[in-house]
């Protein structure tokens, strides 16, 4: 009987729960608190509040606030403030006391940590802080502040969802120096940049602020269709760049090839056909020129392309068809297939035989089945939508597991199609440039399939650490949103993902593609490559060197600067608009110091005969570094001479041994005296390591880039210690890509710095090598100085494009005494160490010079950072 009277009880108690649970206003309660928060027992409350605006210097107005509420124990709620911040009581009891009856979500501000909760005897005290950025002429919700953008002017309310009858204990604006009225009188202070209210009610605070007019018209200029203009501008130019280019080496090998005069030199050799003949060494030029074209005008229709589908009101679907089928499409036109390696490639031999067309055959059918095969899964979703679950647009409220996969499949399929189309044209483009390595090329020669196999997979896999990536910021991002929700809202969260997953194939492919670029600066230095290959007729030692690259060589290493090292500064200048412009502008500043300083170079000023005379082949370079050596030696005994220390020579003698070697200089010079402070040292090192300006530039590029480590280690701890780019890299679904992006631009910018010094090292003025950095350096900071006034215009942050071009200025210093050092790196074996081999060329003032310098330049970069740090 006691046991039939415990299960009717118990059975009550199930039914009573049941209802409890099904009921739908009970569940809503439970997810939205409302008058269960119970704020009639808050009027004891006391609150403190302050609002900070901080945007002189950033780019991005700040807006921090900082609240203080102490609450009473007769609070139901109080006690739950103290409990776990994991638990659903503390979050239904912070939620009531910040956000009351709003339903979570609906802010998108950041709190750098969970609020600190201090519990007395008769209160308990919450300090909350929030802070958000003001990008756009949206209305932006900050703690119990709301910013609301009104045509020209800001309106700044308290506008709290809980404790609006309550007498506020202390209020304070603190606007930056701003100019400010106060709407309603009711402020009990005021000073230039403060606003202060006492004993207040939260309607008595209502400011309207008027922004730098600059300020507005860069969020109007965000919002509108000049970015998208200058990303376009931006392709335009660089699809001309690469257009021009190649119709002018096409012009040349032209000329070549019907018995005309081309325009000698084609960089460092006298042009002659290769081995094979000018109609087989035409035959490949014309290839890569085609190729070139090829990527220009598919690069640029692309763009605008994804410019255009950036719009609103486009489908899903119909992004995800183009970009499956761009892609597609990118690949095949690509043709890594195709040979197009020239015949004199580096590391070929006369006899090596080219690849057969059955192996060419085969690697065709690898690479389109392997990418029909990843589009043909991608459209088979579109097409089978129904099966998955999916509506017809691929953009459903919810999805089930199917549903997610179907998703899934189509992002991973788009992505899959772009990396591999980037991958292909950069294959095809160092393949025909000469710059990769034989045993890449003979594997993809003799095993096709294993290596489409073998990509296929890391792009898979790439593609998969980008989906997993954005799933893992999305969902940081929603439990940011969301942190106040009692409840797990699976359905909620649901929509989200699939948000996410309907924007993940469009969202990604867009930074694929954004990152393009890239390939224009690799089929640039493909195209040096291939017109300064070393030709097999010639002998190391016959070879005729030149000062330095011909025109459209020059043209080239220009425009790799201006690509990798120049245009950074529109980026820190936030001027994307004008990326196009920038582009342009870099080019014609390093042509304008050439200009300026090619006369006053050291070769430059020794004439056209000493050239043809003591310079030029392998054995007067030997020479010459030859003389330099004995210069090295003679001065050093003058100079322990003069300190009382013979060691058997005497002063006429030494004075007779440097006398010589002037006379060597000046009977070269066809009767024209040089100039007496050019000694053959200084000849020497203007030369440089090599005879070759090509290996000039990749021996400096390597030294740059191996530089540039601790560089590009400091400006991205300045970009990721900055609160808003912490924000982007943390919970945008492409942040830790494009910081890692970021790292990788880096490193390929102090190498295209250190190639483009190496290149035009005989071409810059300057005795000192350091001073070839200074003028590269100054060729750079002329579009600085406009990035400047932009920056002073718009009243942004300055400080991480001056850093950036105190790093380029001490990367090239350190890469420019390396390469003297690589110049005499034949008496490294006679030195104790590479400090005594600079103190032997440098001698002991010319190497406390260059230690001066160097550190003047670190003390640059540490007061730099230590005002970045502030």
């Amino acid at each position: 009987m006691a046991m039939t009277r415990w299960w009717r009880l118990l059975s009550l108690v199930v039914l009573v729960s049941c209802v409890w649970t099904c009921d739908p206003a009970s569940a809503q309660q439970r997810r939205d608190p409302g008058s269960g928060c119970q704020p009639e027992h808050l009027q004891e409350s006391s609150v403190e509040a302050t609002l900070r605006l901080q945007q002189h210097k950033e780019s991005h107005p700040w807006l921090v606030s900082d609240m203080t509420v102490r609450v009473p124990r007769l609070w139901p709620l109080a006690k739950q403030l103290t409990f776990s911040v994991q638990s659903p009581q503390y979050r239904m009891a912070m939620r009531c006391l910040l956000l009351g009856d709003e339903t979570p979500g609906k802010r998108n501000e950041w709190h750098p940590r969970d609020p600190v909760v201090t519990a007395t005897d008769s209160s308990v005290e919450v300090h909350y802080v929030a802070y958000s950025w003001i990008t756009s002429d949206k209305p932006f919700p900050v703690g119990p502040w709301e910013i609301v953008p009104a045509g020209r002017t800001w309106m700044v309310y308290l506008w709290p969802r809980t404790l609006q009858t309550v007498r506020w204990k202390r209020i304070e604006a603190d606007l930056d120096g701003l100019a400010f009225s106060d709407l309603v009188e009711r402020a009990s202070s005021s000073t230039e940049n403060k606003l202060v209210w006492t004993n207040r009610l939260p309607q008595d605070v209502q400011v309207e602020i008027d922004p730098p007019r600059l300020r507005q018209l860069t969020a109007t200029l965000t919002q509108s269709l000049w970015p998208t203009a200058g990303v376009a501008s931006w392709w335009v130019c660089a699809s001309l760049l690469i257009a021009v280019a190649a119709l002018r080496a096409r012009r040349t090998g032209t000329a070549g090839a019907h018995g005309t005069t081309p325009p000698p030199p084609v960089g460092d050799v006298a042009w002659q056909p290769a081995a094979d003949g000018p109609d087989t060494d035409t035959e490949h030029s014309t290839s890569f020129t085609r190729t070139l074209l090829e990527w220009a005008v598919l690069s640029a229709a692309v763009a605008l392309a994804l410019l255009l589908l950036t719009q609103r009101g486009v489908k899903p679907l119909w992004s995800a068809v183009l970009g499956i089928l761009a892609g597609l499409a990118l690949v095949l036109v690509a043709r890594p297939w195709v040979l197009g390696a020239p015949p004199a490639a580096p590391g070929a031999g006369p006899d090596e035989p080219d690849p057969s067309h059955d192996s060419r055959r085969r690697q065709a059918l690898a690479v389109t089945a392997a990418t029909c095969a990843v589009a043909g899964i991608g459209l088979l979703v579109i097409v089978a939508h129904a099966a998955f679950g999916l509506p017809w647009n691929l953009a459903p409220l919810t999805t089930t597991a199917s549903g997610r996969t179907g998703l899934v499949l189509v992002g991973l399929a788009t992505v899959w199609l772009w990396l591999a189309a980037m991958l292909a044209w950069a294959w095809r483009f160092a393949h025909e440039g000469g710059l990769l390595r034989k045993h890449w090329t003979k594997q993809w020669d003799e095993v096709p399939a294993q290596c489409v196999a073998v990509v296929g997979c890391l792009l898979a896999a790439v593609a998969a650490i980008l989906l997993g990536l954005a799933w893992h910021a999305s969902s940081k991002q929603w439990g940011r949103v969301n942190w106040l929700a009692e409840h797990y809202d699976p359905v909620g969260y649901n929509k989200y993902q699939s948000k996410l997953l309907e924007n993940f194939f469009f969202s990604d492919l867009k930074w694929v593609f954004a990152y393009s670029w890239v390939l224009t600066g690799i089929a640039l230095l493909a195209l040096l490559r291939y017109r300064n290959r070393p030709h097999r007729t010639q002998g190391r030692r016959s070879e005729r060197f030149s000062r330095g690259p011909s025109k459209l060589d020059l043209l080239l290493t220009v425009s790799l600067f201006a690509f990798f090292v120049g245009v950074r500064a529109a980026k820190f200048a936030n001027a994307g608009a004008l990326y196009g412009v920038w582009l342009v502008l870099n080019i014609v500043a390093v042509y304008a110091v050439l200009r300026v300083g090619r006369d006053w170079s050291v070769l430059g000023r020794m004439g056209d005969s000493f050239y043809a005379k003591r310079l030029g082949t392998e054995p007067h370079r030997e020479e010459l570094v030859d003389k330099a050596r004995h210069y090295l030696y003679f001065t050093h005994q003058k100079r322990l001479l003069d300190q009382g220390h013979a060691n058997g020579m005497t002063c006429e003698g030494l004075e007779k041994e440097l006398e010589d070697l002037r006379s060597w200089l000046v009977t070269a010079c066809g009767g024209n005296e040089p100039p007496e402070q050019i000694s053959v040292l200084d000849i020497a090192l203007a030369w440089g390591p090599y005879g070759r300006w090509w290996s000039n530039a990749v021996r400096a590029a390597r030294l740059a880039f191996r530089f540039g480590l601790p560089a590009t280690g400091l400006l991205l701890y300045y970009q990721a210690k900055a609160p808003y780019w912490q924000a982007q890299i943390l919970f945008s679904p492409v942040g830790i890509p494009e910081f890692v992006a970021d790292l990788i631009l880096y490193q390929m910018a102090w190498a295209a710095a250190g190639f483009t010094l190496g290149a035009l090292w005989r071409l810059l003025p300057g005795r000192r090598s350091q001073a070839r950095a200074w003028f590269l350096t100054a060729a750079y900071s002329v579009p600085v100085v406009l990035a400047a006034a932009l920056i002073h215009f718009f009243d942004t942050d300055p400080r991480q494009l001056l850093l950036y071009a105190a790093l380029l200025l001490c990367v090239l210093t350190l890469t420019s005494i390396w390469m003297d050092l690589a110049t005499f790196r034949k008496d490294l074996q006679y030195e104790s160490s590479r400090f005594s081999l600079l103190l032997s060329v440098y001698q002991l003032r010319g190497l406390s010079v260059q230690i001066a310098w160097v550190l003047v330049q670190a003390a640059a970069i540490v007061g730099i950072w230590v005002h970045l740090a502030h």
